[in-house]
């Protein structure tokens, strides 16, 4: 039995070259016919991928040392445009 999905958004840094990025995402998941958690899995522009919270990486340097931050982390460090 499926519940209806979570948004969840998140803000990265990686530690080896410095690259920000954020993420939404949706977490669904899935218990079974007692309601107990089977199991939960994240969805990104519809596509399953793999947690971000322990599966990810830099675009920029492929590097895997990422920090996590509170969502929104990133957009307030960048200068506003003028």
């Amino acid at each position: 039995m499926k519940t209806e999905p979570i948004r969840e958004a998140y803000s990265f840094v990686c530690l080896r070259c410095g690259h920000a990025w954020e993420g939404e995402y949706e977490i669904r998941h899935i218990r079974d016919a007692e309601g107990s958690l089977r199991a939960d899995y994240y969805v990104r522009h519809g596509i399953k991928v793999p947690s971000p919270l322990t599966e990810n990486t830099c675009r920029v340097c492929r590097g895997r040392k990422i920090r996590i931050l509170r969502p929104g982390q990133v957009r307030s460090a960048r200068p506003t445009p003028v």
